[in-house]
């Protein structure tokens, strides 16, 4: 497809293809090309055809514009990385936890430091529900597939199972609250998730290591950006493939 609006920038300047390429210090086919295969020519030359032909980058080119945009979004929303989750302060799960408002949804096999470090985790849940805020619980099912090669993978066998039994006999008040929403997932993790409204951390998963010991992104979310909705999009399809929890099931 034609670049139609370059072709037309450059009929209405009164440059033939040569004395353009001229001036911007490129060869005339290379010139050509960007008028009628629409390739869209590098940043430097974007703004020397602009300067050139007195038009606006995003007239010319709305979709290099655009993905330029997004990258540079995408660039805002990341706020910190952590080497491993154990550098993350303990302080700042509590802080997020406190501080939502709208959403809290967690993905992890069992993410049993959330109750190893915050001494009253399940109250706040309940607590944070009964204010309003929707609280999605997604862990691993212990009889499932995917803890039993996750925990052959980390060589701690049936130890992996146990934690996410342990999870849900701890959340099992929680569970069937309204305002809480608890499923149970069998799928293989690449990085655990938890969001926190605007905020997001994910612990990404390494192949024979605990969750524990991989680095952990922090994103904020930036209008535009697409690291926030990428992690929450795989949260999405982890939610919708679990199978809803029930109290009795979690004791």
């Amino acid at each position: 497809m034609a670049n139609e609006r370059l072709r037309s920038a450059i009929s209405g300047s009164g440059m033939t293809l040569a004395a353009l390429s001229e001036r911007i210090e490129v060869d005339p086919k290379t010139v050509e090309r960007w008028v009628s295969t629409d390739r869209v020519p590098h940043r430097t030359n974007r703004q020397a055809l602009c300067a050139a032909l007195g038009r606006d980058e995003a007239f010319l080119w709305p979709a290099a514009v655009s993905e330029a945009r997004a990258q540079s979004a995408s660039q805002a929303e990341f706020v910190a990385m952590h080497p491993n989750r154990g550098s993350v302060p303990a302080g700042t799960w509590q802080s997020l936890l406190e501080g939502a408002t709208e959403s809290i949804d967690l993905l992890a096999f069992a993410a049993s430091f959330f109750h190893d470090t915050i001494a009253d985790f399940d109250d706040v849940l309940r607590r944070k529900a009964r204010q309003g805020v929707r609280v999605r619980l997604l862990f691993g099912d212990p009889d499932g597939r995917a803890v039993r090669i996750r925990g052959e993978e980390e060589d701690i066998g049936d130890s992996l199972a146990a934690r996410c039994s342990l999870t849900w006999k701890y959340l099992r008040p929680c569970i069937d609250m309204q305002g809480i929403e608890a499923r149970m997932h069998d799928t293989t993790l690449y990085s655990s998730i938890f969001r926190f409204d605007e905020d997001l951390f994910a612990n990404t998963h390494a192949y024979g290591a605990p969750a524990n010991h991989s680095p952990v992104l922090h994103l904020h979310r930036v209008t535009g950006g697409r690291l926030f909705p990428h992690f929450m999009g795989a949260f999405e399809r982890v939610w919708d493939s679990a199978t809803l929890v029930q109290k009795d099931a979690a004791a």
